[in-house]
């Protein structure tokens, strides 16, 4: 059996390459010995991706993030991608969307940009090529928190840039209610959804409040996914309002869209935590497959769930199942998810058809 391709719709490449200075041509281990005896992997974990895991792991596309937390969010001297103002936000985010221009131009062996179906077609035929053995990644811009538009008027130079999917909320943010900042859409949030829909711009709910989940629901037009979003119901007394409720998971499938779980173990099990010495062994792969079950359960199918596994993302290998090492070991999902009554096909498509499909759907064309 040929291994399934891996989409991955979240990873924060360019936070970590400001931050830390990763280099992602580099395998996991490299930048772990690299970042040996700094303070890296107390405060980010040892990095979970590289491009020969990704190669090992046989991931076709990620979903290349631009972030920046509010000054109040900053949690040390390292934490550089931070903004005290919206004009701070827009020049981040921009640099870090200029840095993956940068990146596929200067490494086009290994990464490159899909903004299109035409480069989502091309690039999935020479990925597939069997005489192919090295293939370049296919990097998706998503803006997570969308403090760094400074108004609608921008939205034609983000997409023309390669923007292609906006997150309105990390913490709250001046659009709506988000991750410990709970609340409604503002009036700002509403009139830049109405703006992007005129770009089809894909709105991502992960971090949004339930209340402005669900009005974005009923008032966007556009797709809609949850590109970094576990299920609420698997997740008793959890602290924050990070997570989805069915009723949100419901309106995400009725849209038609897609939810990535997260292989984080404090996004699986309630009190788990590494800075408390919870030990990785309280949380087998297994429960990642578990949330993905739910999401099928309420659809009453396979199509809208995947992964979307937020890897380097303030976090590494310390805080993830025991069976994972490197993102290449999300493959080893497929044989639990058969043993839960899943086929073949449906294992591959949560790993990476679902948004195989999504993508040649929405893309522009």
């Amino acid at each position: 059996m040929i291994k399934p391709f891996i989409i991955d719709s979240h990873c924060d490449l360019a936070w970590n390459m400001q931050s830390y200075g990763r280099d992602y041509t580099r395998s996991a281990a490299e930048t772990r010995q690299l970042e040996k005896d700094t303070a890296v992997p107390e405060n980010n974990g040892d990095s979970l991706i590289g491009w020969p895991d990704y190669q090992r792991g046989r991931v076709a596309i990620v979903f290349s993030t631009l972030f920046a937390s509010p000054l109040r969010g900053k949690v040390g001297e390292w934490d550089k991608a931070v903004y005290s103002d919206y004009e701070e936000a827009h020049r981040i985010y921009l640099d870090q969307l200029r840095l993956y221009h940068q990146l596929t131009d200067s490494k086009p062996d290994h990464f490159r940009l899909i903004l299109n179906t035409k480069d989502l077609r091309n690039h999935m035929d020479e990925w597939q090529s069997l005489e192919k053995k090295n293939r370049p990644v296919g990097l998706i811009p998503l803006m997570e928190g969308a403090d760094g538009i400074r108004s609608t008027d921008e939205l034609d130079e983000w997409y023309s840039l390669g923007l292609r999917l906006i997150g309105l909320s990390w913490a709250g943010t001046r659009y709506a209610g988000g991750t410990r900042e709970p609340g409604p859409l503002t009036e700002d949030g509403r009139r830049l959804l109405k703006a992007m829909a005129d770009f089809n711009f894909t709105l991502d709910l992960s971090h949004m409040d339930e209340q402005s989940a669900l009005e974005s629901l009923d008032l966007y037009e556009g797709p809609i996914v949850a590109s970094h979003a576990n299920c609420l119901a698997l997740l008793p007394n959890f602290p924050t309002n990070r997570h989805l409720p069915d009723r949100v998971i419901r309106g995400v499938i009725e849209r038609d869209g897609i939810i990535g779980v997260v292989s984080l173990n404090s996004f699986l099990k309630s009190g788990w935590s590494r800075s408390k010495g919870s030990p990785r062994e309280e949380v087998p792969l297994d429960v990642v497959a578990a949330h993905m079950d739910h999401v099928c359960q309420l659809a009453g199918d396979a199509r809208h769930v995947g992964i979307g596994s937020d890897f380097d993302g303030g976090f590494g290998v310390q805080s993830v199942p025991p069976e994972i090492d490197t993102i290449a070991d999300l493959q080893k999902l497929v044989p639990l998810l058969i043993a839960r009554g899943y086929s073949e096909s449906d294992a591959g498509n949560i790993l990476g058809g679902n948004w195989l499909n999504f993508l040649e759907k929405n893309l522009p064309s």
